[in-house]
């Protein structure tokens, strides 16, 4: 029985799954079994200040001084934990089934580590939440303007663009040292194999690269300043990446050669090849951490009106591009949950949701997507300031404030799947969600109501199983009739336990309109 080693990495967890592929009266299936699970997240770094620079200046980072500046801390990520997490997800995969016959690397997008000349890491990774590209969106827009980077890019503007984190670390001693700039899954694939390249679906979240071409778009770079050679190969999802070194696969007990596959290393891009579609007609949503809405094209939408409604063109696998919109998603409940617990109120998540559940619909709603939701912090005060900026009473309760966010979550999707059809001239007549999300019945249940279109949920391990699908198929190991991205899905299908909803008795469509009002006027 093949088996694969899936890492995929979340903003809050890490985890490496093996998937193993199983003959079946219908075909082959892809069964799932999680070997090991470890803990992600920001970690707070306090400035330090170099000698012989003066009060208050900073050592690295930052849109000309650097994260840090004016002893502000700044948001890492443990990339060497990280690391140890899949190390140790491999020696648990390889004592599961002897032998190995991939690995593939997934994660989130955007941030990225720097190498020196002798392919050193240089410092931690700074998180995507961090402060340092405040007023950097602005600044790029003055050299490039956003109408033109749009038409190249195609990309959402989101502050923490890798784009905007490479233009806010100039004149930096840390980026004039660098010599490579690898995404994170990309950073652990060339640790794991010698070999540097940037995984296409990732790149495309850069804003960097062309997303009619899909090649680096090195005009736009030298305009912004940046050296187009920190930009690795490119190299396209379902390849052979290279062999673990001997020593690293010695160390984790697998005793035969180890080969990793480049596979949609946008962990939504991987999540997008699990969705159980069989037609085109299919809007998705990636649910976890963050929200990714959108819709599955043949081609770009470069739209001067896809840009005002900020929808972002990143690339998936085999050609296809992702429309989509980033929704905040469950970062803002997992975020009031957290402060909760630190002020030692009770927040056990299946009883909130129950409370919520309870809660009428609709009575508060805000922006689930307005910028003071992005970084860590007191979530449930800001939903509440958030409820009276709009005239609204805010939440008085943990159920009240878990009931606003799901509505607003729901809300938000209701919006994004809208306007990607409207925009790409497509119909839609099924929201499918993956990801840990498809757990949460009641976000599951308000998301068919405020879409008014049935929604299937599942797989919620979406990202490791299209992840798996991708190595296998590579790999050689499925039926020669499997080719394109129906045939996968047709496989990774197989076996899942599925739930569908349908709009029921929820608000009308005459309320959802209403509570839209409300947020954003």
């Amino acid at each position: 029985m093949p088996a694969f080693a899936a890492v995929d990495l979340g903003a809050s967890s890490g985890r490496v799954i093996v998937g193993r592929v199983l003959p079946g009266d219908g075909g082959p299936r892809v069964e799932l079994h999680e070997v090991n699970r470890f803990a992600n997240g920001p970690v707070a770094v306090p400035a330090v200040r170099a000698s012989g620079r003066g009060a208050g200046a900073a050592s690295s980072g930052g849109p000309g001084a650097g994260p840090g500046q004016g002893g502000e801390p700044t948001l890492h990520w443990d990339v060497l934990h990280l690391y140890r997490g899949v190390l140790d997800g491999l020696r648990a995969a390889t004592r599961d089934v002897g032998v190995l016959d991939g690995v593939g690397i997934d994660s989130w997008a955007v941030d990225h580590g720097l190498l020196d000349a002798d392919g050193v890491l240089l410092g931690n990774p700074v998180h995507y939440r961090d402060r340092r590209t405040a007023g950097i969106p602005e600044k790029v827009f003055a050299t490039v303007p956003a109408e033109e980077l749009y038409a190249r890019t195609g990309l959402q503007v989101q502050p923490f663009n890798t784009v905007f984190q490479l233009v806010a670390a100039q004149g930096t001693a840390q980026l004039a040292a660098a010599r490579r700039a690898l995404l994170i899954p990309d950073l652990l694939g060339a640790w794991l194999t010698g070999v540097e390249v940037a995984e296409v679906t990732n790149a495309s979240t850069t804003g960097l690269l062309d997303a009619t071409t899909r090649t680096w778009a090195t005009d736009l770079a030298a305009r912004l300043g940046i050296d187009a050679t920190l930009l690795a190969p490119l190299r396209d999802a379902g390849t052979l990446l290279g062999h673990v070194h001997d020593e690293t696969r010695t160390d984790v007990g697998h005793r035969a050669p180890l080969p990793v596959w480049t596979v949609g290393s946008h962990d939504t891009a991987s999540a997008v090849v699990a969705v159980p579609a069989t037609d085109d007609d299919f809007a998705y949503i990636s649910c976890g951490t963050w929200s990714l809405v959108g819709l599955e094209l043949s081609r770009p939408v470069l739209s001067e009106a896809g840009r005002r409604a900020n929808f972002t063109n990143e690339a998936g696998v085999d050609g296809t591009v992702r429309y989509l919109r980033n929704v905040m998603g469950l970062w803002v409940l997992q975020e009031s949950i957290r402060t909760w617990n630190d002020a030692g109120l009770p927040a056990d998540l299946p009883d909130l949701l129950a409370a919520a559940a309870r809660v009428p619909a609709l009575t508060t709603v805000v922006d689930i997507d307005a910028p003071e939701l992005l970084p860590p912090g007191d979530m449930p005060t800001r939903i509440a300031a958030l409820a009276v900026r709009t005239g609204q009473s805010p939440p008085q309760s943990q159920a009240e404030t878990v009931r606003c966010i799901l509505d607003s979550l729901a809300l938000a999707y209701r919006r994004a799947v809208r306007e990607a059809a409207t925009l790409a001239d497509r119909d839609v007549r099924v929201v499918h969600v993956v990801g840990g999300g498809v757990r949460n019945e009641l976000l599951c249940r308000l998301t068919a109501d405020a879409t008014g279109l049935p929604v299937v949920a599942g797989p919620a391990e979406g990202a490791a199983l299209g992840n798996v699908l991708v190595q296998a198929r590579a790999a050689g190991v499925l039926p020669g009739d499997v080719r394109d991205l129906r045939d996968l899905r047709r496989v990774g299908a197989r076996g899942l336990d599925l739930r569908r909803y349908v709009p029921g008795d929820g608000p009308s469509a005459a309320q959802w309109d209403a509570a839209e009002r409300r947020v954003l006027g």
